[in-house]
């Protein structure tokens, strides 16, 4: 369980950096691809330090 957390993890962490990314290039939606990229990093965060406490617990 912990390697697919692990790859999940991972996989939101570069998703959520490269939403940073495309919220610079100066469209309507900038501010909503920024704080997408703020929930998905935050989430890939937040899968390790407390669901997966409680499932392997």
């Amino acid at each position: 369980m912990n390697i697919v957390a692990f790859v999940v993890g991972s996989v939101l962490f570069v998703g959520g950096i490269v939403l940073f990314g495309y919220a610079w290039d100066g469209s309507h939606f900038s501010m909503v691809m920024f704080g997408a990229g703020v929930l998905t990093v935050s989430a890939s965060i937040a899968i390790p330090f407390h669901i997966l406490k409680r499932i392997d617990g």
